[in-house]
């Protein structure tokens, strides 16, 4: 019988400089951004596009990543909430029960991934003066590196956990199992860091630590298999000629990553949606990922060998 390593997660929030801190979570979004700019940067250079285009990409990636990111959330997992709260929806604000102030705490990485197709198809017409598929091609090598530090983040706000498991993969998110205000009730300290550090560290909490299950770190599995989506990407770009078929890469982006979707989802507690409208065969991000590798699959299979590099 295996047992898992009692690993206890329970991360500060963020880099403490005194008068602001840098949350972890945010601090991977802008690394998965300015390594995403650095790469295309070398890609334009190979391809001899002007730096001036680049700029222009990076805001309508990130727009398109944000806005994109929380209308997959706000649709395909919590329309049910948000048909009653439709200000919620662009505001970082929580009315019912009561006013507070939430941030943006639903993001939809299928989402994202429809609204940065639809901004590439305006970015290639008005700014770039190229077919979609170039540029889809080339983009999808960032965004997979991008998805890396992307469920990084997820694993240090303890979101997007797996299943309960004694595998010796398991990880006890004490931030998963209690909330704030229950860690602050259940030690009677004054402040949910303290309360989270206190069950993590101090004996005489041991007994609240053992309710915190050991559950598979969903997030790291993800981020691992990502490395390998993107390695093959960029090295299929760079030493092949495979960027030379419009739409192989694009296409077989879309069936690496979210093949990792479906396998990965298999341990994730159901993270909410339609499922259970479908019968709870699969997830709602299992179901989502199925169009998107079908449309990989057409367009690895039909990819052209182009004149133009």
């Amino acid at each position: 019988m295996t047992h898992a390593l009692n690993i206890v997660w329970n991360p500060s929030e963020g880099i403490d400089l005194g008068f602001f801190i840098i949350r972890f979570y945010s601090l991977m979004f802008v690394i998965a951004f300015g390594l995403g700019w650095y790469i295309m940067k070398h890609i334009f250079e190979r391809e001899n596009i002007s730096i001036e285009k680049l700029d222009s990409l990076f805001v309508w990636t990130v727009l398109a990543t944000l806005i994109g990111a929380r209308l997959g959330h706000v649709f395909f997992y919590d329309w049910e909430y948000y048909r009653n709260n439709i200000a919620e929806i662009i505001l970082p604000f929580r009315f019912n029960p009561k006013f507070q102030f939430t941030g943006y705490t639903g993001l939809a990485s299928h989402g994202a991934a429809i609204s940065i197709i639809v901004a590439m198809y305006f970015f290639s017409k008005k700014v770039l003066q190229k077919p979609l598929l170039w540029i889809l091609d080339r983009v999808v090598i960032p965004v997979a590196s991008g998805a890396i530090f992307v469920r990084l983040g997820n694993f240090f706000n303890s979101e997007i956990v797996g299943k309960e498991t004694t595998s010796s993969f398991g990880i006890r998110f004490i931030r998963d199992h209690f909330t704030p205000r229950e860690a602050v009730n259940a030690t009677q300290l004054s402040t949910p860091k303290e309360a989270y550090n206190a069950i993590a560290t101090n004996p005489q909490y041991s007994n609240l630590l053992e309710m915190v299950p050991a559950k598979h770190p969903a997030q790291l599995y993800e981020a691992f298999c990502y490395i390998f989506v993107f390695a093959a990407l960029f090295f299929l770009y760079w030493k092949t000629d495979a960027r030379k078929k419009s739409g192989f890469l694009f296409g077989l982006f879309l069936v690496l990553l979210f093949t990792v979707r479906i396998v990965v989802e298999s341990v994730k507690e159901s993270q909410g949606g339609f499922e259970s409208d479908l019968g709870n065969i699969l997830s709602t991000g299992q179901w989502l990922s199925i169009p998107f590798i079908i449309v990989g699959l057409y367009f690895v299979i039909t990819a052209k060998k182009t004149t133009e590099i």
